[in-house]
C-alpha cells in the first residue's frame, strides 16, 4: 500500500508560467516580425508553449490532471496571444 502524498504543490505556478512564456513570445513576435508574417509566428509561438507546457507539467510529476493541465495551459497561452495579436491587428489599422 502506498502512502498518499500529503501535501501536493499547486498546478497553478505552471500554468500561469506557460501564460508568461506565451506573453512574452507574442510581444516579441509583435514587435520584431513584419506584419505579413506575423500569424505565421504565432502559431509556431503557440507550438512553443505546447512544449513548455508539456515541460513544466512533467517536471511537475504528478500523474493526476496531467491532461487538464496541459490543456489548461495551453487554452491560456492561445488567449494570451489571440489578445496580443489582436492588439496588433488593431494598431496596425489606426492611423498614425
Amino acid at each position: 500500500m502506498a502512502a498518499p502524498a500529503l501535501a501536493p504543490r499547486r498546478a497553478t505556478g505552471g500554468i500561469v508560467a506557460v501564460w508568461v512564456v506565451a506573453a512574452v513570445l507574442g510581444l516579441a513576435i509583435g514587435l520584431f516580425v513584419p506584419a505579413d508574417w506575423r500569424a505565421a509566428w504565432l502559431v509556431v509561438g503557440l507550438g512553443g508553449c505546447l512544449v513548455v507546457a508539456f515541460g513544466v507539467q512533467l517536471a511537475y510529476g504528478r500523474s493526476q490532471g496531467f491532461i487538464q493541465r496541459v490543456a489548461i495551459s495551453i487554452l491560456g497561452a492561445l488567449v494570451v496571444l489571440g489578445v496580443i495579436s489582436l492588439g496588433f491587428g488593431l494598431a496596425s489599422i489606426i492611423p498614425g
